[in-house]
């Protein structure tokens, strides 16, 4: 079974966000690059399903060179080879232009099932799954914790949590699966594999490469426009409740419930 992963480098979640001068950016000189974690459930099944029937796992991903470092990643956590599409023409590139490099990157490889996040945690669009999907004319499989193949190879069955309740999904392949928290564990590389990850093959393609006209990428390409970006408001400092006993401190609590908090 060949699988491909779709993955995104991503801000680690820790680091501090700054917005940039243009009002439409961030700062990216100090921040701390780590694979998107949704990514990586979906990197862990693909693992999985290649240990249970065989098969290569190969990942892709988009943007500056930076990226590689996430692309081995998962190669030391047991993928086997490595596909970026790089270009300076892709800068600034929305969600619906990345699916398109994408999707030109794959379109001729042999695969069963294609991986992905359901989401970035920087944009937190959750668009590229399904774009990639679509153009690709294949199904869509979205916000799934668990995936059963057949033996045969040839449909697999997901399930998808609903408002308390599971939804079980029967699928022909090829399909795309999109993978969120729940759906694995994923593990940590090993020291003999990432010095495997080191030899195992990683290609780098411009949109040239793939047939792409770079007009249609960038930020003047762009379906969806970021006008301007405003940081959340500050938090008010905490309020400490006083009083001798617990009993003087419960009915404080309630007072300040009642009266500023309006709760009560």
């Amino acid at each position: 079974m060949n699988i491909i992963v779709c993955l995104k480098q991503v801000p680690d979640t820790e680091s501090q966000i700054k917005i940039g001068p243009d009002g439409e950016s961030i700062v990216t000189d100090d921040i701390k690059w780590v694979m998107n974690p949704y990514d990586e459930f979906g990197v862990e099944e693909a693992l999985r399903l290649k240990e249970k029937h065989g098969g290569e796992v190969t990942v892709v991903s988009l943007g500056p060179k930076r990226v590689t470092e996430s692309i081995r990643t998962a190669l030391a956590m047991g993928a086997d080879k490595g596909i970026l599409i790089s270009d300076d023409a892709l800068e600034g590139s929305d969600a619906l232009a990345t699916a398109k490099a994408i999707a030109a990157a794959v379109k001729d490889l042999e695969y069963d099932i294609i991986f992905a996040g359901q989401r970035g945690v920087d944009d937190d669009q959750g668009l590229v799954g399904a774009a990639v999907a679509e153009l690709l004319d294949i199904p869509q499989l979205s916000l799934i914790v668990k995936v059963e193949t057949a033996e045969d190879g040839k449909t697999v069955k997901v399930e998808r949590p609903i408002e308390g309740e599971t939804l079980v999904i029967e699928s022909s392949l090829p399909a795309l699966i999109t993978a969120q928290k729940g759906l694995n564990e994923p593990r940590y590389a090993s020291l003999p594999g990432i010095m495997k990850a080191k030899k195992k093959p990683l290609e780098e393609k411009g949109l040239g490469d793939l047939g792409l006209d770079a007009a249609e990428f960038g930020t003047g390409a762009r379906k969806l426009k970021i006008l301007e970006l405003i940081p959340p408001p500050a938090r008010q400092a905490g309020k400490m409740v006083e009083g001798e006993t617990p009993q003087d401190k419960a009915a404080e609590l309630a007072k300040l419930l009642h009266d500023e908090a309006k709760v009560l």
